[in-house]
């Protein structure tokens, strides 16, 4: 056994301890050279031995030796490894069938109903797809998740893998990737949010293209909802709507946003371009906080409904949006927390833009309601970069104010009419500190 591998034993934990320590995953800004396996196939989309004009990979792999069974490390933990990253999730898969996996594992656990997948030790096993590495390989979603990291610290891959992470390009693994599973047209969608200076093969319109709409209709709705939710908490979330723009993959899922690319964001003199390019800009102008990237995907919404005869205008879209959001949320399976969220940026977003040219009581309202809602952080950054103002800091001060007025004792606990006191005392305070 090569000096540093460690042996796959039923008794020990996995990896993670040794991925952590390893040199592959103490930051390095470019990948290094791997021993890449050959393979046997006449296909052109299974693994081959690939040249030495091929990006230079990582030599170690995070994996033990099964002593039992060949186990591998597939997908986008190799994927990650190979950029230099250190990857999220570890899957892993055998060479055998679950029972066998079991037999050998007795503290391993059956999980899924469609697919044959093991529990173990908090990491997932499968059987290798197809029954050969060069099928599994094969049969993943893209080619740059094509990949396997064997025991001695070899990357099996795609004819097509290395080239591919190379030139940061996305590319369905096979001709029927998106067939065989549509979800993967969303999840090609989320990973490019996870990459936004990769581009998209010209394989992937034209074999997306291809999917039946009752095909994409037939995934269950809650796992297009995870795919989105997934993609807005990741660096760029703005592309996950893009690539749906660029696949033409609205429908059935998101029907209502299919002319979004061609409803102008409103007059020039306010904004410039379409209501996807502008929902896209303030999306990721509040990245990294995935409940406000979703609040800057709902507040526009409405535009979308708006009679083309008022166009480039967009008189009440706040209104008109409300129903898209709450259609999408149930569509989609969301939280009722999200529906909520994306609610009050629909609603108060156009009130809240204008905030210096309110009025008292509709200034402490709008302020009162977002602060209630536990949404001051999200909706305020949506509002800076809806209007590319500094708006947050003057109203998270006076919301700050408000919450040091209580009621005198006698105003107490008088239902209606506490709550309309509250608000008077409230809006005093507003123009004391406009005055001051």
């Amino acid at each position: 056994m090569p000096a540093g591998e460690t042996q796959f034993r039923r008794s020990c934990p996995l990896p993670c301890r040794w991925l952590l320590t390893s040199t592959l995953c103490q930051g390095a800004s470019k990948p290094r050279r791997a021993r890449v396996c050959p393979t046997s196939s006449a296909d052109e989309t299974s693994p081959k031995r690939q040249t030495s004009g091929r990006p230079a990979l990582c030599s170690r792999a995070p994996l033990w030796h099964d002593v039992v069974m060949k186990t591998y490390l597939v997908g986008g933990a190799v994927r990650d490894i190979l950029l230099g990253q250190a990857p999220v999730e570890l899957d892993y898969a055998v060479d055998g069938d679950d029972a066998a996996f079991l037999a050998t594992h007795p503290d391993a656990a059956r999980v899924g109903k469609s697919v044959q997948v093991c529990l173990w030790h908090g990491c997932e096993f499968m059987p290798l797809r197809g029954g050969s590495l060069p099928a599994d390989l094969a049969a993943r979603d893209l080619s740059v998740n094509a990949l396997a990291l064997d025991a001695g610290g070899h990357v099996h891959a795609h004819a097509r893998t290395l080239a591919d992470l190379e030139r940061r390009l996305l590319r369905p693994a096979s001709p029927d990737a998106f067939r065989k599973d549509p979800l993967r047209l969303f999840r090609l969608a989320r990973f490019a949010c996870r990459h936004p200076d990769w581009q998209l093969h010209p394989d992937c319109l034209r074999l997306a293209a291809e999917v039946p709409e009752s095909a994409l209709a037939a995934i269950p709705a809650e796992r297009v909802g995870r795919e989105l939710l997934k993609a807005l908490a990741l660096p760029c979330p703005g592309r996950f709507l893009e690539v749906l723009e660029q696949l033409h993959l609205w429908r059935p899922w998101f029907t209502e946003l299919e002319a979004i690319a061609r409803i102008p964001a409103g007059p020039v003199r306010w904004h410039s371009g379409s209501v996807l390019q502008h929902t896209v800009r303030v999306m990721n102008a509040v990245a990294g906080n995935s409940l406000a990237v979703w609040m800057a995907f709902c507040h526009d919404l409405g535009k979308l409904l708006t009679p083309e005869e008022e166009l480039p205008h967009h008189y009440g879209h706040e209104q008109r949006g409300l129903a898209l959001v709450r259609l999408l949320a149930k569509r989609l399976h969301l939280p009722v927390r999200r529906e909520k969220a994306g609610l009050l940026a629909c609603e108060l977003h156009m009130k809240a833009g204008l905030y210096d040219r309110l009025r008292p009581g509709t200034r402490r309202d709008v302020l009162w309601t977002v602060a209630t809602r536990g949404l001051m952080k999200e909706f305020w950054s949506v509002v800076d970069a809806d209007s590319k103002q500094d708006i947050s800091s003057k109203a998270l001060e006076d919301t700050a104010l408000l919450r040091t007025i209580g009621l005198p004792p006698q105003w107490q606990n008088k239902g209606a009419e506490s709550a309309r006191k509250l608000r008077e005392l409230h809006c005093q305070a507003l123009v004391g500190s406009r005055s001051a």
